[in-house]
C-alpha cells in the first residue's frame, strides 16, 4: 500500500477523487490478496496433499477449496486494517458498503475456479508450479490496484474488463469508497460473466480428471 501510494498517488500523481489514497489502494489489495493468495495455495494443494489423495477417495474440490476458505480467514484480519485505515484518515463508508459480500462472493468464486484449474494442471505437468508465480505477480499489474481503472481510456474500458480482477476490484472500491465513485456496469457485467465460466469450467474439468489423480500423483 505504501509503495503503490508513493508511485502512483505522490510522484505519478494519478487522481484519487478527493479520497485517502492509501485507502483506495487498500480497498483494491483485499480482494487481490484473496486471490492470489488462494490460487497461489490451491494450486499446490494436491501435491502438498498427495499423500491423502493415494489412501482414500473423497472429493477432491475440497483440498483446493480449503485453500481458498484458509485465504478467506486472511481477508477478515486484512479487513481490520482497512478499518484502522478508516479511522485514522475520517473517512466512512456509505449505504453501499451492504454489497461488500456480493462482490466478495465475486472474489472468491473466481479464486475457486482459477484455483480449480491451475491444480488440476500442477498435477498434470508438474513444471507448471513454476508458472503459478509468474501468473499470480503478472496478475497485480494489469489489475487496477494501485491505481483507478478510470484513468484507462473510455474506448478501451470494456477490454480491459476481460481481466475479471478488474470488475471485483472496481466493485470493492465502488462498495467501501462512497460518494461520487461509479461502477462501469458493462465492465463488471464482463467480469462476472468469465468469473462464472472460469468457475464453472474449473470445476468440470477437475471432476472429469480427478479420478487419475491417485494414479498421476
Amino acid at each position: 500500500m505504501v509503495v503503490f501510494t508513493v508511485i502512483f498517488g505522490t510522484l505519478a500523481g494519478l487522481p484519487s477523487k478527493g479520497r485517502p489514497y492509501p485507502i483506495m489502494v487498500y480497498a483494491a489489495m483485499l480482494p487481490w490478496q484473496l486471490f492470489s493468495n488462494a490460487v497461489s495455495e490451491s494450486s499446490n494443494s494436491f501435491i502438498a496433499n498427495a499423500n491423502l489423495i493415494t489412501k482414500v477417495y473423497f472429493p477432491r474440490l475440497i483440498i483446493p477449496a480449503s485453500s481458498v476458505i484458509v485465504s478467506l480467514v486472511d481477508f477478515v484480519l486484512s479487513f481490520i486494517v482497512l478499518i484502522f485505515l478508516m479511522i485514522w484518515y475520517i473517512f466512512m463508508p456509505d449505504w453501499r458498503i451492504m454489497f461488500l459480500p456480493l462482490f466478495l462472493g465475486l472474489a472468491l468464486l473466481l479464486a475457486l475456479g482459477a484455483g480449480f484449474w491451475f491444480a488440476v494442471l500442477n498435477v498434470r505437468y508438474r513444471d507448471f508450479r513454476y508458472i503459478v508465480p509468474f501468473v499470480v505477480q503478472l496478475s497485480l499489474f494489469v489489475s487496477p490496484v494501485g491505481f483507478s481503472s478510470s484513468i484507462v481510456p473510455e474506448q478501451w474500458r470494456l477490454l480491459y474488463s476481460i481481466n475479471p480482477m478488474v470488475g471485483v476490484i472496481d466493485g470493492f472500491r465502488w462498495a467501501i469508497l462512497r460518494a461520487d465513485l461509479t461502477l462501469y456496469r458493462p465492465g463488471f457485467f464482463v467480469s462476472v460473466a468469465l468469473s462464472v465460466i472460469v468457475f464453472v469450467t474449473g470445476f468440470y474439468y477437475l471432476r472429469k480428471t480427478e479420478k487419475n489423480f491417485a494414479d498421476i500423483i
